[in-house]
């Protein structure tokens, strides 16, 4: 892989993990359940945090730690599925969308299920959440696809010269 195909696929791999995380936000602000979860959680955090600083006592050490594993699980979701597809792409030389669109959102879906295993019985809302990461999935892999995947296992750019007379 030359360099220029290396700073194609990182710079499209970072728009299509930006794009992700967007689409997440967009669907959690869209479902009404979600949306309403994140807002108590959200705000109960927040104000724990903010009532602790006015006291002048530093934040509790669970409410951060919680803050990271979040940002942790959500890092996971949008920029593992895109990463991995993108090697995989690149490796084979497949331009297919269906292989960066579907198999991005399929894996993203996949992902929380396949960490839980066989942790218990599914939620109500589970069905919605896993739409939604396929969505938001898919939105990456179409995203890379259209910067970078369309082009994967090509040669060098060759320029095209007129024959001499």
């Amino acid at each position: 892989m030359s360099l220029g195909r290396l700073l194609a696929v990182v710079t499209a791999l970072l728009m299509a993990i930006a794009c992700g995380a967007i689409a997440l936000g967009v669907g959690v602000a869209m479902d009404p359940v979600l949306r309403d979860l994140l807002g108590t959680l959200g705000l109960s955090g927040l104000e724990a945090v903010l009532s602790d600083l006015a006291e002048g006592s530093p934040p509790d050490p669970a409410v951060i730690e919680g803050a990271i594993d979040l940002g942790r699980a959500v890092l996971l979701l949008v920029a593992v599925p895109p990463a991995l597809n993108a090697v995989v792409g690149e490796a084979l030389g497949w331009r297919a969308l269906a292989w960066y669109g579907g198999a991005t959102g399929l894996l993203t879906a996949l992902l929380p299920w396949l960490m839980r295993g066989a942790g218990g019985p599914a939620g109500a809302g589970e069905g919605r959440v896993t739409a939604l990461l396929f969505c938001a999935g898919g939105i990456a892999g179409l995203v890379y696809w259209l910067a970078a995947g369309r082009f994967a296992g090509r040669g060098p750019a060759t320029m095209w010269a007129a024959p001499r007379r």
